[in-house]
């Protein structure tokens, strides 16, 4: 059987967007077991209210809930448990300087199959305040009335 090729988007986090500068942005493994990943392919992913943080030399995405898979019966794990993120160790002592110094942190921006493997995008992000969240709002407001007036003008 043929492997699948190509990028499937399962969730995104929209709400990072508005809540956070997103810097930089990074691809991740994740470390499931077999009904989490039914789950997955299934769409049953929210990922909110999720971050990242580094223990013992490991990154960890915390608040990932993932349903429990309807015929899972008891393989199926605690929908909320901390997953682990895989990465080069290099790239884990990167972040984890960035995080800790710049006073960044790491958000889960979506997650994702590449080539039948699940993936995780995360954002090295800084906090917004509120100002900037107005601000970004009105931004886009006026982009979409410049877009509608354009539309208009052209028929």
């Amino acid at each position: 059987m043929p492997k699948a090729r190509g990028v499937k988007p399962i969730a995104q986090n929209r709400k990072a967007y508005h809540d956070y500068f997103i810097e930089e942005k990074y691809e991740a493994g994740i470390e499931l077991f077999g009904t989490e990943v039914k789950s997955v392919r299934a769409g049953a992913v929210n990922l909110k209210d999720s971050f990242c943080s580094v223990k013992n030399g490991e990154l960890f995405a915390y608040g990932m809930h993932i349903s429990p898979y309807e015929k899972g019966n008891i393989f199926n794990r605690e929908p909320m448990r901390p997953k682990r993120l895989l990465m080069h160790r290099r790239e884990i002592n990167k972040l984890q300087a960035r995080v800790q110094q710049d006073g960044l942190t790491l958000i889960p921006l979506s997650l994702y199959l590449k080539d039948s493997r699940v993936k995780v995008e995360l954002g090295l992000a800084r906090g917004k305040k509120l100002y900037d969240k107005r601000e970004s709002e009105a931004r886009r407001d006026a982009d979409r009335e410049i877009d509608r007036t354009m539309k208009e003008k052209i028929r």
